[in-house]
């Protein structure tokens, strides 16, 4: 096991090689979404301590808008706390007509998180990027995506 580390190790430069040339043949682009928690599903699970605590959950499935705030599919995904009244665990997947794009990581309370892009469907195969996540104080959170794939 060790000898199999060992080579993959010595093999990064190589890749990494390789990898500069990949980074000519990119596209990139953004894209803009507003999750809006005043509707859909938004369920709090309290499994810990009264209040909250390390390990409560919050599940949620809701409407996916455009910047124009017009339905473009939904946001759904789960959330576990891991320091009160700071942060979050989470995992969600961005669903619209031409694909999905879902995402996880540490997600802040307040101001804006940068949770990384683990992959998409559809339109979105390929990708990888990141979403910067802020919220609006209005239970609205805009969602701005950088995208990333290599050309074909």
């Amino acid at each position: 096991m060790r000898t199999l580390v060992l080579i993959s190790v010595l093999a990064v430069p190589v890749v990494g090689c390789g990898s500069a040339q990949a980074q000519d043949a990119t596209e990139t682009w953004t894209l803009t979404t507003i999750a809006d928690a005043r509707s859909g599903i938004a369920s709090p699970v309290d499994l810990g301590a009264p209040g909250d605590s390390p390990g409560d959950m919050f599940v949620f499935d809701q409407p996916l808008l455009n910047e124009a705030r017009q339905s473009i599919g939904s946001n759904s995904g789960y959330c576990v706390r891991t320091l009160p009244g700071q942060f979050s665990e989470c995992q969600w997947t961005l669903t619209m007509t031409d694909g999905s794009i879902t995402v996880a990581g540490r997600e802040a309370e307040m101001g804006t998180s940068q949770i990384p892009v683990v992959g998409g469907t559809g339109a979105f195969d390929r990708v990888t990027g990141v979403l910067a996540t802020t919220p609006n104080g209005d239970r609205t959170f805009t969602q701005v995506l950088t995208l990333t794939r290599a050309k074909r």
